[in-house]
């Protein structure tokens, strides 16, 4: 199976473009997502999720334009979109069952299907409580299991973690890697470390244009020798931040300890250290990745 993105845009108003010149060609794994709220990541997923069309461009499902033919890709589609909502007077069954009717399943096979997917989300004690009960990561479960009711070919989620504890997090991301399989997922966030440990490859979007495309490795290796940490006075801060890239900071006794990404040391006195995702996406979606050499980025 193939999800081709061709030189996708789009344009909202006269002049307002949402999507520039987007091109993604995505087979079987997990697909991180990854930029900044007002990115154009929620845009991109209505197009492919066959809810709005692009301006330009186009996006092929095994070879078939999605806009010409949307039914060939609804059919093997599951989408968790990122306002998600559940009725909460019905219980897990009740709303999974009409869910399923929707979309076309017979009662027989719908039933057989909500009792696995109640196993699969471990929501199976919790079955025939009201989801007007249920946390925030309890819905997010339900909402998984209702995009999973026609064993999608192709399954999309949107900012599925926004609001959860820490938790709910991780439980949510195995599950998410659990379902991967003989299938594309993609996972669209801006929360670096909900695509970290599981996606296969990841693209990285800021301002509706997309800015790089790896996997996490090639992004990680692409800043090896470019982060620093260096210790300042805390009164430097300000002048620090204003000249450097500054990926994260700790107070200490002694003064600030700063983790700093960019091609050069800042001082004598920092030391290099080892890059994470973290250190790549800023340093990507900064102005100072300009002119570097991005061997193994896409």
């Amino acid at each position: 199976m193939e999800l081709v993105i061709q030189n996708v845009g789009k344009l909202y108003g006269k002049d307002k473009w949402g999507l520039q010149n987007v091109s993604l060609t995505l087979t079987s794994g997990v697909w991180g997502l990854l930029g900044p709220n007002g990115a154009g990541k929620s845009t991109l997923m209505r197009i492919l999720a066959t809810i709005t069309k692009p301006t330009k461009g186009s996006v092929l499902w095994n070879d078939e334009d999605i806009a010409k033919h949307p039914n060939r890709l609804r059919t093997v589609l599951g989408y968790l979109p990122q306002d998600f909502g559940v009725y909460p007077n019905l219980n897990a069954i009740e709303f999974l069952q009409y869910m399923a009717a929707i979309k076309g399943l017979s009662a027989r096979t719908a039933n057989q299907r909500i009792d696995e997917l109640l196993q699969v989300v471990n929501l199976v004690e919790a079955r025939k409580r009201p989801l007007g009960s249920y946390s925030g990561g309890m819905k997010q479960r339900i909402g998984i299991a209702q995009a999973l009711l026609n064993d999608p070919q192709l399954l999309i989620v949107d900012e599925p973690t926004v609001g959860l504890d820490p938790e709910e997090r991780v439980r949510f991301r195995n599950l998410l890697a659990d379902l991967s399989g003989n299938r594309i997922v993609i996972l669209s966030t801006h929360i670096v470390s909900d695509v970290e440990a599981v996606a296969t490859d990841i693209a990285i979007m800021n301002k509706g244009m997309l800015r790089g495309q790896a996997t996490p490795y090639s992004l990680i290796q692409s800043v090896e020798g470019k982060v620093w940490e260096w210790t300042i006075p805390s009164t430097q801060l300000a002048a620090a931040r204003e000249c450097h890239l500054v990926s994260s900071m700790n107070r200490r006794p002694e003064g600030t300890q700063l983790r700093i990404v960019q091609a050069q040391y800042p001082s004598s006195n920092a030391r290099m250290v080892d890059p994470d995702l973290e250190d790549a996406y800023l340093f990507m979606m900064s102005d100072h990745h300009k002119g570097v050499d991005q061997e193994g980025i896409r």
